[in-house]
């Protein structure tokens, strides 16, 4: 996932206002929470883009499965900790104050008991009164099969399309990603694939509930495809 796209990766999804979504995420969280929140862990943190804004309002630490995609993280948010690690199974020696898993990451649990116990793992790691805040992926409702998507990055010395169309396979979304990546060295075509679970919302209240977590849903969100917020009562 995005191995060969690390470097590429900001490039792709600038369209993304990381700024603004920090700005609406530090309101929601001060929103929910009784008290301010001091630490923030940032779960499939990517590229650091999120992190680069909140670490101005947070003790912040990433974690993320993509060495390439930590490695510019950490060129980004230097004295930032940072984490190679899988959501669904790890243990960072502390507790946050807030848990965040963003831009539909959690997807990539690809089962109902991956996301089960992604969302545990997680959740083992709030403090007291801590907060976890997911932003989902599609549901199998929302998900529209054989669509074709383009995207395409103009700047003088890289040009990028990617274009893909939309499938499923039961209840995970498939996504084959054909890429034309020019550069200045060479133009190289590959492809990636992403295999994405489709849960539904009550799947994923339920997850929370399982936690142990008092759960409540944001329709909107960040950009659209909502928010999920689980406090951990003291």
């Amino acid at each position: 996932m995005f191995t060969r796209t690390a470097a590429f990766y900001d490039a792709i999804y600038s369209f993304k206002d990381y700024q603004a979504e920090a700005e609406k995420l530090l309101a929601l969280i001060a929103d929910k929470r009784s008290a301010p929140a001091r630490s923030l862990l940032d779960v499939a943190c990517g590229t650091g883009l999120h992190l680069s804004y909140l670490r101005r309002h947070f003790d912040v630490e990433g974690l993320d499965l993509n060495d390439a995609m930590l490695d510019v993280a950490r060129q980004r948010c230097p004295g930032v900790t940072f984490h190679h690690a899988d959501m669904i199974a790890f243990d960072l020696g502390r507790k946050f104050d807030v848990v965040t898993c963003l831009f539909s990451a959690i997807g990539y649990a690809t089962t109902v008991e991956r996301l089960n116990q992604a969302v545990e793992c997680m959740t083992r790691h709030l403090a007291p009164n801590g907060l976890l805040v997911i932003e989902p992926w599609l549901t199998p409702q929302d998900w529209r099969t054989g669509i074709i998507h383009a995207l395409f990055v103009d700047r003088p010395e890289l040009k990028i399309a990617r274009l893909n169309h939309s499938r499923a396979r039961g209840r995970l979304s498939v996504i084959d990603f054909h890429y034309l990546v020019g550069t200045p060295a060479n133009i190289d075509y590959f492809t990636e694939r992403h295999e994405l679970g489709l849960f539904t919302r009550e799947e994923y209240l339920e997850s929370f509930r399982r936690a142990g977590l008092e759960v409540s849903h944001d329709a909107q969100g960040l950009m659209g495809r909502g928010l999920y917020f689980g406090l951990l009562r003291a």
